[in-house]
């Protein structure tokens, strides 16, 4: 496979990219999850990051350049997940289904499923299509395969710190990327879940949208609330015990996980309340899931 593009192509996605002239910020927050604490100063240098999520337009260009398969196109192998049930062993990824109606929350595995065949291509399983997405988010994409893509369109995944930072817009401390109030009703500031977690979502929620939908922040970013989780480069360390709001935890298997940033399109107030720039979790990086993306970084 290629790892890197052509001249131009490079110099395309470069001259899309912000530049982030960097500094020092508050990192986290010991105001809300644990994983988030402690709160510290933190100083990244300058750099450069893409103002959206890679779409799926995007995403089946490098595909076409590089005849990539995804983590979630390839068959998986038995050895490596011992006690797995067969039928779990089929090439797919994580699918969210929203419920018939109200459920205990306690119980992730209500509304989400292992599919096979669900991939970045087909997002909800077979027979679904990306037809009418070509400008949302491409999801079902595992770290290894953002880091394949940025490596090929001449970049890189940001790291921990610099999402962080490029999230807050140069808004120190803020709880939101647009500032410490929340959404009031009728204002669309970003695409999270509007309605009651996980059965019913007000119109024009309770799935991806189109990047760029929502309001920039202060540096032009899209979505870097809500809309699609984003991977990084930085490994997971779990500061102290998580309660994770957004996959069923593997028992078959210890993966390593790598920290995704931004919430997604499934952080509900009642529920996941991660749609902030402090908020991160630790994912496995071998899995991808209908909520989970990424931006490139330079």
């Amino acid at each position: 496979m290629p790892t890197t593009t052509g001249p131009a192509t490079a110099t395309a996605i470069r001259s899309s990219m912000v530049r982030i002239a960097g500094g020092a910020f508050t990192m986290g927050s010991d105001q809300h999850y644990p994983e988030e604490s402690p709160a510290r100063s933190v100083t990244v240098a300058a750099f450069e990051i893409a103002p959206q999520a890679v779409t799926n337009r995007e995403f089946a260009a490098f595909v076409r350049a590089t005849v990539y398969r995804t983590v979630a196109e390839r068959p998986l192998d038995p050895a490596q997940f011992p006690g797995a049930p067969a039928e779990n062993l089929h090439a797919g990824s994580m699918v969210f289904t929203g419920t018939s109606g109200p459920v205990d929350l306690r119980h992730l595995s209500q509304w989400w499923a292992w599919t096979p065949g669900a991939n970045w291509r087909r997002p909800s399983g077979p027979g679904s299509t990306i037809a009418d997405r070509a400008d949302h988010p491409v999801v079902h994409v595992a770290h290894e395969d953002a880091a394949a893509y940025a490596v090929w369109a001449g970049g890189r995944l940001p790291t921990e710190a610099e999402w962080e930072f490029a999230a807050r817009g140069g808004l120190e401390g803020a709880e939101f990327t647009w500032g410490d109030e929340a959404e009031r009703p009728g204002e669309r500031r970003a695409n999270y879940w509007h309605g009651d977690f996980p059965w019913r979502a007000e119109r024009g929620y309770g799935r991806t949208s189109p990047v760029g939908s929502f309001p920039p922040n202060g540096y032009g970013l899209h979505d870097t609330a809500g809309n699609v989780w984003e991977w990084t480069s930085d490994r997971y360390v779990d500061p102290a015990a998580e309660h994770d709001c957004c996959a069923p935890a593997s028992e078959a298997v210890t993966v390593e996980r790598r920290v995704v940033k931004g919430g997604s399109f499934l952080c509900a107030d009642s529920y996941c309340r991660r749609y902030r720039p402090a908020a991160r979790r630790g994912q496995e990086s071998d899995t991808g899931m209908s909520h989970i993306g990424f931006r490139i970084a330079g």
